[in-house]
C-alpha cells in the first residue's frame, strides 16, 4: 500500500468482506465497510471481495452502487476484484445475465474450475510479492481475456486468476 491511500474501503453487501476487513486491519490500514454510494467518499482505494456474483450485482443494484462505483473507478480510485469481486468488475461474463460495473476489461466465466466438490488449493507466484500465496478455488472464475489495460497479477496453469 502506498502512503497515498489512506482508507481501504471494503464492498460490505455479501460475501467474505469482514475477512478483508480483518486482514487490512491487521496489516494497519484504515478500513470502511462501504455499503451506501457516500460512503465512496471518504475511501481512497475499494476492495471487492469474493462471495455470489449476481447476489452482489443485485445488491448494488438495489442499493443504487452501480453508477456510484463506475464512476469512482472511471476517475482513478484504485480497485481490486477477488474472486466474485473481480466478476463483478468485469466487462463481460461468458456465462450470466447479471449487473456488472464494466470497469475491468475482461471476460470471465463463472464457476470454470468445477462445482464445489471440485475445489482446490495451490500455491501460485503473485507479481509484487516475494513467496508464492497459497490460492483457494472453489467455485473460482475462469479469466478468459483481458484487454490492454489489465494488469495480470497472477496466473494458473498460464491463464490470469
Amino acid at each position: 500500500m502506498t502512503s497515498s491511500v489512506r482508507r481501504v474501503g471494503v464492498l460490505a453487501l455479501q460475501g467474505d468482506f469482514r475477512e478483508h476487513l480483518s486482514v487490512l486491519n491487521e496489516l494497519g490500514a484504515h478500513t470502511v465497510e462501504v455499503r451506501v454510494p457516500h460512503d465512496l467518499e471518504s475511501v481512497d482505494a475499494l476492495i471487492v471481495p469474493g462471495g455470489e456474483s449476481t447476489t452482489i450485482g443485485r445488491l448494488a443494484t438495489l442499493y443504487g452502487m452501480i453508477e456510484p462505483l463506475r464512476k469512482h473507478i472511471k476517475h482513478g480510485m484504485p480497485t481490486l476484484g477477488t474472486c466474485a469481486g473481480m466478476i463483478f468488475l468485469a466487462s463481460r461474463v461468458t456465462d450470466g445475465d447479471q449487473p456488472l460495473i464494466g470497469a475491468l476489461e475482461a471476460s470471465v466465466e463463472r464457476n470454470a474450475f468445477g462445482r464445489q466438490n471440485e475445489s482446490f488449493e495451490v500455491d501460485i507466484p503473485v507479481k509484487g510479492l516475494g513467496d508464492p500465496v497459497r490460492a483457494v478455488f472453489i467455485r473460482a472464475p475462469l479469466i478468459e481475456e483481458v484487454g490492454d489495460g489489465v494488469e495480470v497479477l497472477a496466473r494458473h496453469r498460464g491463464r490470469p486468476v
